[in-house]
């Protein structure tokens, strides 16, 4: 089978990539030109091929691909939270994608969007909750969701939509809360958070791309799908683990609650009861590799 993936080089679309490498699918990546990320690819196996294209351009991808794929699943996202002119921006290209797909005849489309679509909730977070962001990045995501689910349905493409929630592991990018915890703690610094009693649901990188990969073989049409653990607890509990694996020495000053108050409790059942995906990386082995693979 053949597949496309945006954002192909990115946090997410690199694990993706490889995990359909591994299946054994053709997988072409659409990726940024000039980007240092591309070269994350120059040793990988598998039936790759690259297509460098400026998301402006992404209404280009078909011509470029130029052979019929089956599955087209698109990640590519840019700007800042409140950056409200790349986020609208990336509304856009995503239509755009979803247009391509249509052109390459994919049967269906993948798209993925975040847990920022929800806002700010209490309680269990189903799919079929209204979306409420509070920033543009959320809202851009909504937009996205509810408009490709529309264009879809008039190209006659299937139309797959995820929810990413809070992954970790490889290619995370610093600046993120729990890489630059686990960087200070591996060399028994002096960290400062807020209180952490929110509740948190850290998912690995790797498997939530092989629950990606499982929303285009068994998502059913037209369906939303949370991407998340479901093994979720007060944020804090993850930050003290990680101190016990790592045998940490740091002190940890925790502050004042957040604003907003995000607090994280993803219903994981729709979406294993689809696909019959079940997370295989513990948050232990998960942040132990983090931290090797760093020093390394």
């Amino acid at each position: 089978m053949k597949v496309v993936v945006t954002g192909a080089a990115g946090f997410a679309g690199y694990s993706l990539t490889k995990a359909l490498l591994d299946k054994g699918y053709d997988v072409y990546t659409i990726l940024r030109p000039g980007s240092k990320h591309n070269e994350r690819f120059n040793d990988i196996a598998g039936n790759i091929h690259p297509v460098e294209l400026d998301c402006d351009d992404f209404d280009q991808i078909a011509e470029k691909v130029a052979v019929d794929c089956d599955v087209f699943y698109h990640l590519a996202w840019f700007g800042g939270r409140d950056d409200f002119e790349g986020q609208n921006a990336n509304i856009t290209y995503t239509i755009k994608a979803l247009e391509s797909a249509a052109k390459l005849n994919c049967k269906r489309f993948v798209g993925i969007g975040s847990q920022a679509e929800y806002g700010v909730c209490s309680g269990l977070i189903s799919e079929d909750i209204m979306p409420a962001p509070v920033n543009a990045y959320g809202a851009a995501k909504v937009a996205g969701m509810y408009l490709t689910k529309r264009r879809a349905e008039q190209l006659g493409i299937q139309w797959v939509w995820g929810r990413i929630f809070s992954l970790y592991g490889d290619f995370e990018p610093s600046g993120r809360m729990l890489p630059d915890l686990l960087r200070k703690l591996s060399t028994n610094e002096e960290v400062s958070l807020s209180s952490c009693e929110q509740n948190w649901d850290y998912l690995h990188v790797k498997d939530a791309a092989d629950l990606i990969v499982a929303l285009g073989e068994k998502g059913h049409a037209g369906e939303i799908y949370n991407i998340a653990n479901g093994d979720y607890k007060p944020l804090k509990q993850f930050v003290e683990e990680a101190k016990t694996v790592l045998k940490s020495e740091s002190t940890i000053n925790y502050g004042n609650r957040p604003d907003p108050f995000i607090s994280l409790q993803p219903d994981m059942s729709k979406t294993k009861a689809h696909t019959g995906w079940e997370p295989k990386i513990s948050f232990e082995d998960g942040i132990k590799a983090f931290v090797e693979s760093s020093i390394e």
